[in-house]
């Protein structure tokens, strides 16, 4: 792989990576309720749906998915049924409770967990990375090495994205502080989720 070709990678994956979604949403909801380091932990299982995405693409299965109408259906409701899920739990959390410092083991993992199953219920994401990441690929050279190394640069990029928005959510929480505003904002949090749910459903396959 040549450096001109990593000069166009580079800033195209980093768009991808910041791009607003419900994972970017919930590392700023997270950081929001339970601080900076929480949310960035968290994010390990948004990294570990990436990885088990981008080994499918790289031997082929992501064509399956993309012949199978029935099984990107399947999961694209699934997911979209675990945003609604997370829209209505945020809708109806009591923000009187003072949430600050639950980092324990257990909240950490229901907290990756998470991150983990909105990742791997979008269908399109494996779809992005048979598409995105091959055509920096020189078919020339040795193409498993190559789609490891874009794949892992990818992973670096998308932790920098996580740091990113966790360190938006830890400074809007001085705005809401107080259960009213973590009220107001656990609402609009819903109501993009909700939102994410119903354009999730609307994808089609490319």
């Amino acid at each position: 792989m040549n450096l001109t070709t990593l000069v166009l990678f580079l800033p195209a994956c980093f768009a991808l990576n910041m791009a607003p979604g419900p994972n970017n949403l919930l590392s700023v909801k997270n950081a929001t309720t339970f601080g900076f380091r929480v949310s960035c932990l968290a994010g390990v299982g948004r990294l570990l749906a990436f990885m088990l995405m981008i080994g499918l693409a790289s031997v082929g299965l992501a064509a399956v998915l993309q012949a199978s109408e029935l099984l990107f259906h399947g999961i694209k409701i699934l997911g979209a049924g675990y945003l609604l899920y997370l829209a209505y739990r945020l809708w109806t959390a009591d923000t009187r409770v003072e949430v600050e410092g639950r980092d324990a083991a257990g909240g950490l993992l229901a907290l990756a967990r998470q991150e983990f199953l909105i990742a791997i219920g979008n269908p399109k994401a494996i779809l992005v990375f048979s598409a995105f990441l091959p055509q920096f690929v020189d078919p020339t050279a040795p193409v498993a090495g190559q789609f490891l190394m874009l794949g892992g640069l990818f992973l670096v990029l998308e932790c920098v994205a996580i740091a990113a928005y966790a360190g938006m959510g830890l400074h809007m929480r001085r705005w809401f502080g107080q259960p009213a505003g973590r009220r107001v904002f656990n609402r609009g949090c819903a109501v993009l989720l909700s939102g994410a749910a119903s354009l999730l459903l609307l994808a089609r396959r490319a």
